[in-house]
């Protein structure tokens, strides 16, 4: 091992999870200027041409099914508002641009109603503001709608919306930065196995092998492949997930929420124009190379079901689409947090399955908890502990988009 190649704490993947755990742990050593020295952040691709933040739709909701996943967003909304403030304004210029439109979550069964239902009892109880729509109600709030077959819907009234999600990223690294973490560009090719169930560095593709005190992976679709370098296995893997920015000048989306159909689709709007996608018929794992969009989505499944949901998309025209991977997690589609139970110094972020970028602020907190204090001291985030993959236990969340 080459002892020129040696960090404190080393972070495979510089997203948004990455880099908010940089900034937390930075921030919470308690060294002011400086504080993130010996902290460092690996990141394969440092213009984010593939990067799951940069692909997402850069939304936030609380209209979760599990008190942790709610409490995460409750924490988030509150950081991306007041981004600036938190990071410091010279790291957050001019905000983050939060667009309070809301969530409208549709189901058109009893079952799916009373799964509704419930969730938005927990959502409210935890302070979200999750109203309740059925028929009439429905109908006159969102006229734009065919709500016939609606059996009954969930709108965030509150703390929903989207956001800059480029400039959340480069807010954090901006400040951990300031705070001396320092960025690499590189790749993680493979962890390294140490003596008494320690993980001792990581050998980079063109640095070599690098000695860490301590591994936080949170390094998206290829955490998977580098836990197997240690004998780990770990049910995450890359999902592709096509975007479609279309026109639909009969269709104003001035005031409309981010709409979940329980037909299949999700949509919403995007200046003057609209976002859109959904789940493809036989999902599975993907080609973690594939970022070509699945163009024939569009007429074969969103656009009969949009129609028939809102006749006002009666024309429509596609004018881009793009493509990205969720690292998925097929036990639970929830994350795998914390350390990892045969290795006492390699810390895991993974699996968030769409959430990523909405649940950053959070956990980078908790991880940085773990780190230092060894306990979590704000939100407790245990239950998504790596621990229930071993078990082969889920802990499932129903609200997954």
């Amino acid at each position: 091992m080459n002892t020129q190649n040696k960090v404190d704490i080393l972070i495979i993947g510089g997203g948004i999870m990455g880099w908010s755990a940089a900034w937390w742990l930075a921030r919470r050593s308690g060294r002011g200027a400086g504080g993130g020295a010996g902290i460092a952040v690996v990141e394969r691709d440092p213009g984010h041409r593939h990067s799951a933040t940069a692909l997402s739709v850069a939304s936030i909701r609380q209209q979760f099914t599990t008190e942790v996943n709610i409490r995460i967003s409750l924490f988030g909304i509150d950081f991306i508002r007041n981004c600036h403030l938190h990071v410091g304004a010279e790291h957050c210029p001019g905000g983050l641009h939060f667009q309070e439109n809301g969530y409208l979550l549709l189901s058109g069964t009893p079952a799916g109603a009373q799964a509704l239902e419930a969730a938005a009892a927990l959502q409210n109880r935890l302070g979200a503001a999750t109203l309740l729509l059925t028929g009439d109600t429905l109908a006159t709030r969102f006229p734009w709608l065919n709500t016939a077959d609606v059996a009954l819907a969930s709108l965030g009234t509150r703390d929903e919306g989207w956001f800059d999600n480029m400039g959340l990223l480069h807010a954090f690294r901006r400040a951990a930065r300031a705070l001396g973490v320092v960025q690499i560009a590189d790749s993680a090719v493979k962890l390294l196995p140490g003596a008494g169930g320690r993980v001792r560095g990581v050998h980079l593709a063109r640095r070599g092998p690098t000695e860490a005190g301590i591994v936080i992976c949170a390094a998206g679709t290829g955490a998977a492949e580098l836990l197997r370098s240690l004998g780990e296995e770990i049910p995450v893997e890359p999902r592709k997930r096509t975007v479609f920015i279309i026109d639909a000048p009969n269709a104003d989306g001035t005031e409309a929420p981010l709409l979940v159909c329980h037909s299949g689709f999700y949509l919403r709007p995007e200046g003057k124009h609209w976002l859109c996608g959904a789940v493809p018929v036989g999902d599975g794992p993907a080609d973690p190379a594939d970022f070509a969009p699945d163009l024939d989505l569009f007429e074969r499944h969103i656009w009969p079901r949009l129609y028939r949901r809102a006749p006002c998309f009666d024309s429509v025209k596609v004018l881009s689409a793009w493509a990205g991977h969720y690292d998925y997690n097929r036990l639970d589609q929830n994350a795998l947090i914390g350390v990892h139970p045969n290795w006492c110094n390699l810390y895991l972020a993974n699996g968030f399955s769409g959430h990523g970028l909405q649940q950053a602020p959070a956990v980078g907190r908790g991880i940085s908890e773990l780190v230092l204090d060894g306990a979590y001291k704000t939100i407790d985030l245990s239950e998504l502990a790596v621990e229930r993959v071993l078990e082969r236990r889920a802990f499932r969340e129903l609200n997954v988009i």
